[in-house]
């Protein structure tokens, strides 16, 4: 089979990600116990989760963010700010987008 090919087919229809799944597939030895589906499906899964992380990264490059590699993890209770962690993690959860609720975060001016 002409790999080599396929691959410069892959990216000039710019599926990158296939592409790098098929270089992945061809350097295993165990891809061969896999059939034909399951091989195909491998290919698109890769290049399905290389698209959203492309947008992903791009959205947050267009978002200017302050502190890109900010994490809740990373905040300090022990401030005296009044957070509160219950809250806080409630807040992370999400729920509150998907019952159509809104959240407003009221702080000193130059805060946010």
């Amino acid at each position: 089979m002409l790999h080599h090919p396929t691959v410069e087919r892959l990216h000039e229809l710019r599926l990158f990600g296939m592409a790098a799944a098929l270089a992945d597939q061809q350097s295993q030895n165990s891809i061969d116990q896999l059939g034909f589906e399951e091989r195909l499906g491998l290919l698109v899964e890769r290049e399905a989760s290389e698209r959203e992380s492309r947008l992903l990264t791009a959205r947050l490059r267009r978002a200017k963010l302050r502190f890109p590699d900010a994490v809740p993890e990373d905040i300090n209770y022990r401030e005296p700010r009044g957070l509160d962690r219950a809250l806080l993690a409630r807040l992370l959860t999400g729920e509150w987008i998907r019952a159509h609720q809104n959240v407003i975060l009221v702080a000193p001016t130059g805060l946010g």
